[in-house]
C-alpha cells in the first residue's frame, strides 16, 4: 500500500512564492488607483466614493465566495478564474480619455504639447505629456454645420500660455469660429418666415425637449445621457471597478484557507505564518518597482504601465495557482463559527475596544493611503519618489516583525502595545500634513511600518487572548473585516469629503488630532476595565495530558509497590513454616 507523500516545507514556499506574485501584481496598481482616478479628472469626492464601493464589495462578497469555494470544493477553480478574467476588467479603465492631472509634473518638458487635428473643428492637448491640472473644457458645437470644437485649458496660466502650442490651439478655435460664422446659409426674402411663427416654433421645440428630458430622467440609462462627461465617467468607472473586485476579492482568502487546511492535516499549522512575510515583501517590491518604471518610461508610455504590470504579473501567477497545495477536510467546520466569532468578541470588553480600534484605524488608514499620493503630487513627487515612499511601509513591517516578542514582554500587556500603535499613526498623519517635499516623506515610514505591525500584533493577540476551539481564524477574519473593510469603505467616503471640502492638508491633521484623542481615551478606558485572567485552551489541553501521563505513572508505580510487598510477605510466611 502507498501513501501519500506531504512535503509541508515545498508546500509553504509554492504557497509564498504565489502570495508573493499576487502582492506584487496588486502592489503594481492598487496604490496608484486613486491616482489615476484623479488623472482621469475625477473628482476627491467621487474618487473616495468609488473606493468605498470598492471595499463593500469585497466586505460583502469575500467570506461568501469563501465559504461557496469550500462547500463546493471548488477552490483551484476560483482562483484560476480570478487571476484569467479580472485582467482584462482592469484594462477597461484605459478606455477612458484622461482629463485630469498627470503623475509626472516635472518628467516631460511643457514643449513636448502636441496638437493634435483629427477631425474639422477638433483640437486636443496630449494629456499624457501635459504637467498641467485641467479644468472644465470649453465645448463650442454647431448642429447644422456638424462641427465640434473642444478646447482644454490649463489651471496653471503662465507655463502654458508662454508655450506657441497652445497659443496655436487658441488661434484655431477662433479661425474656426470665424469661419462657422462665414458659412451660414444665407437666408432669402423667400424663405424667411416671420418672427411670430419662429418664436412659436422654438418655443415648442423647447417644450418637446424638455418632454424628452424627463422622460429620460426617468431611467438609468436616460439619466446617463442628460448627465455631464465627468459623472457620465464616474459611475462607468465605480461599475468597472466593482466588477473587478467581484473578480478578484475571492482569490486571498481561497488560497489562503486552502493551505490553511492542508497544513492542519499534517499537524503544522504554525508554518503558516511564514507566507505573512512574502506577502508584505511582494507588495513592497510591486509598489516600487512599478513606481521606477513608470518614472523611466512615462513620456513613452504613461500611467498605463501600471495596469500592463498588473496584467504581466497576473499572467506569470497563473502557471503557479496550478501547483498550489489545497486541500479539503471532509470533516465540516464548527457550525455558525462566524456568529460564534461575533459573540466572544461582544461578550468581551477589551475585545470592543480592539474591534473598535480596529475600525478607526481602518478608516485612518484608508483616508491617508487615498489621498497621500496626492499630497505628495500636489508637491511635484515624480513615480519614483512615490513608489519608493509607499513601498517602504511593508519592508519596514518585515523589518521589525521580530520586535513582536520583544515589545510584548517589555510592555507585559497588548493593550498598551495597542496604544503604541495608535499613538504612532497618529504621528504618521500629523508629519503628511506638514510635508514640505517629496524627499521628506521616505523617514517617516520607518514609523508607519512600526505602527501597523504593532496594531496587527496587538490584535492577533487580542484574538488568541479570547479565541475558543476553532474559532481562531475566525476571529481574525472578523477584525480583518472591521478594518480592511468596513473601516476602509467610511475612510474613503469621508476622507473624499474632507479633501473635497477643505484639502489634504486638512484631512491628515484632523485624522491626526481623532486618532490622539482616542488614544487617550482608549488608555482610560482600558485602565478602568478590570483584566481578567484568560484561560489559554492549548496549555489547558498539554496540562490535562501531563496529569493524564503522571496518574498512570502513579498508577503503575502503586501497583508493582503492592505487587513487591505482597511477594515479600509470602515470602516471609514460607520461611515460617520450613
Amino acid at each position: 500500500m502507498r501513501y501519500k507523500q506531504w512535503n509541508v516545507r515545498g508546500a509553504v514556499g509554492l504557497s509564498g512564492f504565489f502570495h508573493f506574485l499576487y502582492s506584487c501584481a496588486s502592489g503594481s496598481v492598487l496604490p496608484f488607483l486613486t491616482l489615476y482616478l484623479r488623472y482621469l479628472g475625477l473628482t476627491a469626492a467621487m474618487t473616495g466614493a468609488v473606493m468605498a464601493s470598492k471595499h463593500l464589495v469585497a466586505l460583502l462578497w469575500r467570506p461568501m465566495s469563501s465559504i461557496l469555494a469550500r462547500h463546493y470544493n471548488k477552490r483551484r477553480v476560483v482562483i484560476m478564474a480570478s487571476l484569467i478574467f479580472s485582467v482584462p476588467v482592469a484594462l477597461m479603465l484605459l478606455l477612458f480619455p484622461p482629463t485630469g492631472v498627470s503623475t509626472e509634473s516635472g518628467s516631460c518638458n511643457v514643449s513636448q504639447l502636441r496638437t493634435n487635428h483629427t477631425e474639422f473643428g477638433s483640437t486636443t492637448l496630449d494629456p499624457r505629456a501635459t504637467p498641467q491640472k485641467f479644468i472644465t473644457p470649453l465645448v463650442f458645437s454647431t448642429k447644422n454645420g456638424s462641427a465640434e470644437e473642444v478646447f482644454t485649458g490649463s489651471e496653471h496660466g503662465p507655463a502654458l500660455t508662454e508655450n506657441a502650442s497652445t497659443y496655436s490651439s487658441t488661434q484655431d478655435v477662433n479661425d474656426t469660429i470665424r469661419e462657422m460664422d462665414r458659412q451660414e446659409p444665407l437666408v432669402t426674402n423667400e424663405t424667411r418666415t416671420p418672427p411670430r411663427e419662429r418664436r412659436s416654433r422654438s418655443v415648442g421645440k423647447q417644450k418637446e425637449k424638455q418632454k424628452v428630458k424627463q422622460s429620460h430622467r426617468s431611467e438609468f440609462l436616460g439619466s446617463l445621457k442628460v448627465m455631464d462627461a465627468q459623472h457620465q465617467m464616474f459611475f462607468l468607472v465605480m461599475i468597472i471597478v466593482c466588477f473587478w473586485e467581484v473578480l478578484a476579492a475571492p482569490l486571498e482568502w481561497t488560497a489562503d484557507d486552502g493551505l490553511h487546511e492542508y497544513l492542519d492535516f499534517v499537524d503544522a499549522t504554525e508554518r503558516h505564518r511564514a507566507v505573512l512575510p512574502w506577502r508584505l515583501l511582494g507588495a513592497a517590491a510591486g509598489v516600487g518597482n512599478t513606481g521606477i518604471l513608470v518614472s523611466f518610461l512615462y513620456c513613452l508610455i504613461g500611467t498605463v504601465l501600471h495596469f500592463y504590470a498588473y496584467a504581466a504579473l497576473m499572467v506569470l501567477t497563473v502557471p503557479v495557482a496550478t501547483l498550489l497545495p489545497l486541500y479539503r477536510h471532509k470533516r465540516e467546520r464548527v457550525p455558525g463559527v462566524w456568529w460564534k466569532a461575533l459573540k466572544l468578541v461582544q461578550g468581551d470588553s477589551r475585545a470592543l475596544l480592539c474591534a473598535f480600534t480596529a475600525l478607526l484605524t481602518g478608516m485612518a488608514g484608508s483616508a491617508v493611503s487615498d489621498f497621500f499620493l496626492w499630497q505628495m503630487q500636489d508637491h511635484n513627487a515624480t513615480e519614483l519618489q512615490m513608489g519608493i515612499t509607499v513601498g517602504l511601509v511593508p519592508l519596514f513591517q518585515v523589518i521589525l516583525a521580530p520586535l513582536n516578542g520583544t515589545l510584548t514582554r517589555l510592555l507585559k500587556c497588548h493593550s498598551r502595545l495597542l496604544l503604541l500603535g495608535i499613538t504612532g499613526l497618529s504621528l504618521q498623519c500629523l508629519y503628511y500634513s506638514l510635508l514640505w517635499t517629496p524627499w521628506a516623506a521616505p523617514p517617516v515610514q520607518l514609523l508607519a511600518g512600526f505602527s501597523t505591525g504593532a496594531l496587527l500584533w496587538s490584535v492577533e493577540a487580542q484574538c488568541m487572548d479570547i479565541a475558543s476551539p476553532g474559532t481562531e481564524r475566525a476571529l481574525q477574519r472578523v477584525f480583518e473585516a472591521l478594518s480592511m473593510d468596513l473601516g476602509a469603505g467610511l475612510g474613503s467616503v469621508a476622507g473624499g469629503l474632507v479633501v473635497e471640502r477643505f484639502g489634504v492638508m486638512v484631512l491628515f491633521q484632523g485624522t491626526a488630532a481623532i486618532l490622539a484623542a482616542w488614544a487617550v481615551a482608549l488608555g482610560v478606558l482600558q485602565w478602568r476595565i478590570p483584566r481578567q485572567r484568560k484561560i489559554n485552551y492549548s496549555c489547558l489541553l498539554a496540562a490535562d495530558a501531563s496529569e493524564m501521563s503522571e496518574s498512570d505513572s502513579e498508577q503503575e508505580t502503586d501497583w508493582l509497590e503492592k505487587a513487591m510487598e505482597e511477594d515479600k510477605g509470602n515470602n516471609n510466611w514460607r520461611g515460617q513454616d520450613m
